[in-house]
């Protein structure tokens, strides 16, 4: 997990251990690509050798940023987003959904979101987020509590016992974070199925 340990250390911890140290990605990067254990314990790590060395540094450097502090300027707080729901209640975002005055036009990023998910991820998780029964239908997910943090996990680390690969090397760190803001406008009802209005239209 990203901040708790399960059977292997949470991503923070690692970060905290490594960050800002000279070879951590080089040595992070030979232990995933290696495995191994006695660094955090007696439970050896499984060997990943299919995976390219582009890959595991993308992987290892988006891990070095976990609980990394935020730069904000001094005194600023996160801007929040309030949109309303089907059933009248509200909901605050960390991020936009919407084109600033011209909802329901979606935001830059929540469109290249819908354009990955739809051309990659809907072969097992269903056209437009709807689920199939091949993989776990992600607004279930995010209903039940998976955030930001734990989606990208997934998504750059995947979950290989579970038929999931890993996309680190393909997505950005970035590009999860575009897809997660799509399957959450997904999961809220706020962004509709198929193509969603954008600045483009």
């Amino acid at each position: 997990m990203v901040a708790q340990t399960l059977v292997g250390p949470s991503y923070t911890a690692i970060a905290k251990r490594y960050r800002g140290k000279p070879g951590a990605v080089h040595k992070l990067a030979a232990k995933v690509k290696q495995g191994g254990s006695g660094d955090w314990g007696a439970v050896p790590m499984t060997s990943h050798p299919t995976l390219t060395d582009a890959q595991i540094k993308e992987m290892v450097t988006w891990v070095l940023s976990q609980g990394a502090p935020a730069a904000k300027p001094a005194g600023s707080a996160a801007k929040l987003y309030t949109y309303s729901l089907s059933d009248g209640t509200t909901v605050k975002l960390d991020f936009p959904l919407f084109i600033e005055g011209q909802q329901p036009k979606v935001t830059k990023d929540v469109f290249h979101g819908y354009e990955m998910f739809n051309s990659y991820c809907f072969r097992c998780h269903g056209q437009d987020a709807t689920g199939s029964e091949l993989a776990p239908d992600l607004r279930q997910s995010l209903k039940g509590g998976m955030d930001e943090q734990q989606f990208t996990s997934v998504v750059m680390a995947g979950r290989v016992a579970k038929g999931m690969p890993s996309w680190a090397g393909f997505f950005t760190p970035d590009e999860a974070k575009q897809l997660y803001e799509y399957t959450k406008g997904r999961t809220l009802g706020l962004v509709p199925v198929g193509r969603p209005p954008s600045a483009m239209d």
